[in-house]
């Protein structure tokens, strides 16, 4: 447990992780760099519900941008935060930089 801004949070602290580059490939998979300095690869397609559909359209799904830390499609309309993708990505070691 600890208190951060007078508010208590169950578990222990974690660094605040964001992206910090992006490259989309083929077939919803994606490389992305981390402020931890690690470079991920990520499926896209695990990403599910109406919101992602949009997704599926190659014009949309290879034109991310990356605002704040947080990788966004669709003029913003479409995002996913950088632990989930973290978490759901496979190492990539050979991949030191894009």
């Amino acid at each position: 447990m600890y208190i951060m801004d007078g508010i208590v949070y169950a578990g222990e602290p974690t660094e605040s992780l964001e992206i910090t580059k992006v490259k989309p490939l083929d077939d919803m998979i994606m490389l992305i760099t981390f402020s931890n300095g690690e470079t991920k690869l990520f499926d896209a397609t695990i990403l599910t519900g109406p919101v992602y559909e949009p997704l599926k359209d190659d014009k949309i799904f290879k034109n991310p941008v990356i605002e704040y830390g947080v990788i966004t499609w669709n003029n913003g309309n479409i995002d996913c935060s950088p632990e989930y993708i973290y978490k759901n990505s496979y190492d990539y070691p050979e991949v030191s930089s894009f």
